[in-house]
């Protein structure tokens, strides 16, 4: 009898592939990346396939509950609900990524900096950092905007210029380790200067934990907007947001009898804030090498 030996085949997989695998094997942090794709491209493609201005008024259909012409009703200026819907989806979900992007690049690079340098310059940005988060963010970012005046571009530079530090403690911790290891100090060692180092050994490696970091940044951005468009300091009308939308519901009577008003908004706010936290578990997972593969 002839007995075939198979070739040993090596089943070892890449750290990105192990990344994924064990990403795709969080249910919840799937479910929640989906959930996210979907809103960003009904927020994309929502206006195209429901091409209803988001800013036309009628003033002899306002507050007009759902019907075959407005689904989702019309507010008390008589605009489309779900027209603005979708525009405020692509409004708030902008300003979200925008102000994360500020705030982890802001963040990522003080904190690289001060965990590679170290001494009076890691002390300075530290107590900055410190600083910044003993500051109530809410209220501050109140008073900034009231002060500068409401604008798409104050909410994000006022959102990134409170959010960074959060992104900053992350990396320096990352950049405290690995400037002691063996590579980066053999890559000193053959006379690599400063921003080399930093820029060609420590900031790719601290991309994975900064990824995690962003998502709570996201979600942080996402809940502030809606809150200070609620409040009248966000996105200004006649554009769109969600948060901006739900400045209706401050009457008593609205909330009782006209729910078509605020609770579309309200919900998309939750699905998007819980699906971004769930994606930012599942990458924290992933990311963690001791995790099982």
């Amino acid at each position: 009898m002839t007995v075939t030996t198979a070739s040993p085949v090596s089943t070892a997989l890449s750290p990105a592939r192990l990344a994924i695998r064990r990403f795709c094997k969080h249910r919840l942090a799937l479910i929640g990346a989906i959930v996210l794709v979907l809103l960003v491209l009904v927020a994309i493609i929502g206006p195209v396939v429901y091409p209803i201005d988001p800013n036309a008024v009628d003033v002899f259909a306002s507050r007009k509950p759902p019907t075959g012409e407005h689904p989702l009703g019309t507010d008390s200026a008589g605009r489309d609900v779900l027209a603005r819907l979708l525009a405020g989806g692509r409004v708030s979900l902008t300003v979200a990524l925008a102000a994360t992007i500020g705030a982890a690049a802001i963040g990522a690079l003080a904190g690289a900096i001060a965990g590679y340098l170290r001494g009076a310059i890691d002390a300075v940005l530290s107590r900055i950092a410190d600083v910044v988060l003993s500051f109530p963010t809410l209220i501050v970012l109140t008073a900034v905007v009231a002060f500068v005046g409401p604008s798409l571009q104050t909410l994000v530079i006022a959102l990134a210029l409170f959010e960074w530090p959060q992104a900053f403690r992350i990396v320096r911790g990352a950049t405290l380790s690995l400037r002691e290891q063996e590579y980066v100090l053999a890559a000193r060692g053959l006379g690599g200067s400063s921003v080399w180092v930093l820029a060609r050994h420590i900031l790719p490696a601290v991309v994975a934990p900064l990824t995690v970091v962003a998502t709570l940044l996201i979600a942080q951005a996402i809940l502030l907007e809606a809150t200070l468009s609620f409040l009248g300091l966000g996105v200004q009308p006649p554009t769109a947001s969600w948060g901006n939308m739900l400045n209706e519901a401050q009457s008593l009577a609205i909330l009782q009898s006209m729910p078509w008003l605020w609770l579309p908004p309200g919900i998309l706010i939750a699905v998007a804030v819980l699906s971004v936290n769930f994606v930012g578990d599942g990458l924290r997972d992933a990311a963690d090498p001791r995790r099982m593969k």
